[in-house]
C-alpha cells in the first residue's frame, strides 16, 4: 500500500505528518510510527503527526502524535506549529488557528513566513528545585542519562527530562531527552516547562522574551500574566513524498 506523507520540521524536531481528516488514524498506526520513524532505514523522524478533523466546534483541526517506540503522546509544541504550517498551505490559509491536542485546544497566529506563535496555556508551580541547571550542556553523555530518567520508577508513565543551562537571565542553552524518542533536537512543551520553571525561581523575568538555544535552533518563550505561555518558533516543510508500507 502506498502511504502519502509531508515530512515537516520546527526547530529541528522533525516528524512525518499524514493527512487524516477523512480517513481517519491508521490502525497499525503504532507499527507504522515504529518503522517509519528509523533512521537511516526509513523515513527517519522522531514520530508521526496526524493531522485529524477536528472534534470542537470552530476548530480548524486536530493533531494526534506517536512517537517513534509507538506510543501515543499527549501534546507537541514544534509538532503544533507545523500542523498550522501544513493548514495554511492546505486549504486553511488563516492567520490565527485552533488546532484540538489530547491535552486541549491551541491557538496559533502566523507571524511571518513559515513562523508561529502558539499560545500554550497556563501552568502550575511545583517544587522549587524543579529544574535540572547543568553548567555545560553540551558535554552530557545524553544518552547514558536520559534513559535512566525515562524508566525511573517514581514515573510510571515515563518522563522528558530537560537539561538547561542558564546564559544569563533572557537566553538559556537546553538539551532534552523524550520519552518514546530519545534525544530529540528541541521540545516546545519542555522549553515552556523550562522558562515557567525558571521564572519561578526568580532567574528568567516574566513578562519578557527568553531565547532558549536547542539543538535544532532558537524557540521564545514568554510568560504572561496568569502564568500563561507563548512560544514563537518556525515550522518548515521538508519534503513531501509516498512511500510503500
Amino acid at each position: 500500500m502506498k502511504l502519502s506523507f509531508t515530512k515537516m520540521q520546527g526547530c529541528a524536531n522533525d516528524y512525518i505528518y499524514l493527512d487524516c481528516r477523512e480517513s481517519g488514524v491508521p490502525e497499525n498506526i503504532a507499527a507504522l510510527s515504529q518503522d517509519l520513524s528509523r533512521r537511516h532505514f526509513s523515513i527517519g523522524a522522531d514520530g508521526i503527526i496526524c493531522i485529524c478533523a477536528p472534534v470542537t466546534a470552530g476548530a480548524d483541526g486536530r493533531m494526534r502524535i506517536f512517537n517513534a517506540d509507538g506510543s501515543e503522546a499527549q501534546m507537541c509544541g514544534n509538532g503544533v506549529r507545523c500542523v498550522a504550517e501544513w493548514l495554511y498551505t492546505h486549504g486553511v490559509a488563516k492567520e490565527t488557528l485552533v488546532v484540538d491536542t489530547n491535552s486541549g485546544t491551541k491557538t496559533i497566529t502566523r507571524k511571518g513566513r513559515r513562523l508561529w506563535q502558539v499560545e500554550m496555556g497556563g501552568y502550575s508551580a511545583m517544587a522549587a528545585a524543579l529544574p535540572a541547571v547543568v553548567d555545560d550542556v553540551d558535554s552530557l553523555k545524553l544518552e547514558d542519562i536520559g534513559p535512566a530518567f525515562e524508566k525511573h520508577p517514581n514515573f510510571p508513565e515515563r518522563v522528558n527530562t530537560e537539561f538547561v543551562q542558564v546564559v544569563d537571565s533572557t537566553h538559556l542553552k537546553m538539551r532534552v531527552w523524550e520519552r518514546g524518542s530519545g534525544e530529540t533536537w528541541a521540545c516546545g512543551t519542555g522549553t515552556c516547562a523550562t522558562v515557567a520553571a525558571l521564572t519561578e525561581l526568580g532567574i528568567c523575568p516574566a513578562g519578557e522574551d527568553i531565547h532558549v538555544q536547542l539543538r535544532g535552533g532558537v524557540l521564545t518563550i514568554r510568560v504572561l500574566s496568569g502564568k500563561k505561555l507563548l512560544m514563537t518558533g518556525s515550522a518548515v516543510t521538508v519534503y513531501e513524498g509516498v512511500t510503500e508500507v
